[in-house]
């Protein structure tokens, strides 16, 4: 049964009695509700979800990280690459990203007829970025409302986004990255920054803008910090009605009351990246789905594993404790007598290439019994041991490499120049577009990399979802409207 109550138009009293003090916002020349759909690539979101977000009255956000195409049945096309080279396969992926993100952004705006809006979400630093954003641009002209772009400085987003007559959203976790864009790019087209994102770094999920100077075990109150980018915003001549988005750990927005209406604040809307994950348009596949349901307090995890070298929260599941034990098996290694004191590791295979601290080739021989017994060096000069099998996954990934990053630590890819970061592949990170693609198609979780909101564990709690309950898009926005 249904558990949806009946709207009415935009602004208007319907069965349903709306959240005090949330009213829509004019974007993109109509009416919509202050809620964006949080974008989320690869392949979990897509046109059914952000076309029925925009059909319900808010912002969809179609992903252009490595979109899906489909055949003339209906199903996904695989991305399979055959170039010799990275940079064939690269230039592969780009074809694949705008070949998907065009069909993505087509089909949404035919759901959404007409209604609500249709943003598109891109990683400045995934590989290609700009070919990507500006071949969909070109090729959905009329259908995209505005650009969501953040996971890196993107300064050229506004130039973009001006070619293109489209708004443009930047995402950012700090006044001081707002500033820093601003003054370097974004004051020069002012009138299509249509609202400055801030996505929390410790509540949000998926990849976020911690820095270095922040502790990811410290979380800090997002109050202060969206105050202070409104200030910023301020000093620079922004307008108060260019609304901050709040990105991160939002469920309910009773529990937002106090920043609706806050001369403080300016305009304020929200956005919504891990509650619609479970929504029956939501693409992602019932596996995952059931996997959210399990979800405690602290299961999702702020780690630093990522290939991008940015800070990222995904569920705590068998693939991500991997990546952790991973880590926790490393030692350092010199040269021979490079530190006085130090052994030989071993005496026979790679074993013999490593001279370590007495007490460091101790922890070792314990791991090698236990079955890790390939030492894999880091750019760090230190060496990871893994089992062989683990050892031929990632160096089979490594050689694989599509260049889905901009800067892949793992690969140690570079999308432009000598296409080299001119440093060592990476054991202690992953093929990130291999595991998205993986658990976004239907793979088990346990096996891949899960992102997700640090709120995930609501979903256990919130009578909305109770008894297995999937609300449709319609529903959840229903019911967001309300303020549960």
């Amino acid at each position: 049964m249904a558990r949806s109550c009946k709207m009415a138009p935009l602004g208007r009293k319907g069965d349903c009695s709306l959240f005090k003090g949330l009213s829509p916002i004019v974007y993109g020349g109509r009416e919509v509700w202050p809620l964006v759909e949080g974008g989320k690539g690869v392949s979990a979101t897509n046109h059914a979800s952000s076309g029925a977000w925009a059909a319900a009255g808010g912002i969809g956000t179609v992903s252009a990280v490595n979109a899906d195409s489909y055949d003339e049945n209906g199903n996904v096309i695989p991305q399979v690459y055959h170039g010799r080279t990275r940079e064939e396969r690269h230039q592969e992926l780009i074809r694949y990203a705008i070949e998907g993100a065009t069909t993505q952004v087509k089909k949404a705006y035919e759901i959404a007829n007409g209604k609500g809006a249709i943003n598109i979400n891109v990683l400045w630093e995934m590989g290609g970025a700009q070919a990507v954003l500006e071949g969909v641009l070109e090729r959905t002209r009329g259908l995209v409302t505005g650009v969501t772009c953040g996971a890196g400085m993107p300064y050229k987003l506004a130039e973009i986004a001006a070619r293109f007559n489209v708004n443009y959203l930047p995402i950012v976790s700090s006044a001081r990255a707002f500033r820093a864009l601003w003054k370097r790019s974004y004051h020069k087209v002012a009138e299509l920054m249509a609202a400055v994102v801030y996505e929390d770094p410790w509540l949000a999920g998926g990849h976020n803008g911690l820095s270095n100077a922040e502790d990811p075990t410290k979380p800090e109150d997002p109050y202060p910090r969206v105050k202070a980018l409104r200030e910023t915003m301020r000093a620079e001549g922004v307008s108060d009605d260019v609304p901050i988005v709040m990105a991160g750990g939002v469920w309910y927005l009773r529990e937002w009351e106090n920043w609706i209406d806050n001369p403080e604040l300016g305009k304020i809307a929200f956005q919504f990246g891990t509650r619609p994950l479970l929504t029956r348009e939501s693409p992602i596949p019932q596996i995952w789905k059931d996997m959210l349901r399990t979800v405690e307090p602290g299961d999702v995890l702020l780690h630093k594993f990522s290939p991008t070298g940015f800070y990222s929260s995904a569920v705590k599941t068998p693939f991500l404790y991997d990546l952790m034990h991973r880590s926790e098996r490393q030692i350092p290694f010199f040269k021979r007598g490079e530190e006085e004191g130090t052994v030989q590791l071993g005496e026979e295979g790679k074993a013999r290439n490593f001279w370590v601290r007495p007490e460091d080739k101790a922890r070792a021989e314990m791991w090698m019994r236990a079955g890790h017994t390939e030492p894999l060096k880091t750019p760090d000069n230190t060496i990871v041991f893994v089992t062989p099998d683990s050892r031929d996954t990632i160096r089979k990934d490594q050689q694989d490499c599509m260049g889905c990053l901009s800067h892949c630590g793992f690969s140690a890819w570079k999308d432009h120049d000598d296409y080299t970061t001119g440093r060592l592949a990476d054991p202690r990170s992953f093929c990130i577009q291999k595991t998205l693609q993986d658990i976004a198609h239907g793979d088990d979780p346990d096996k891949n990399l899960a992102f997700a909101g640090h709120a995930a564990y609501r979903f256990k709690t919130d009578p909305f979802f109770s008894n297995g309950y999937t609300p449709s898009v319609g529903e959840l926005v229903e019911r967001i409207l309300t303020g549960d």
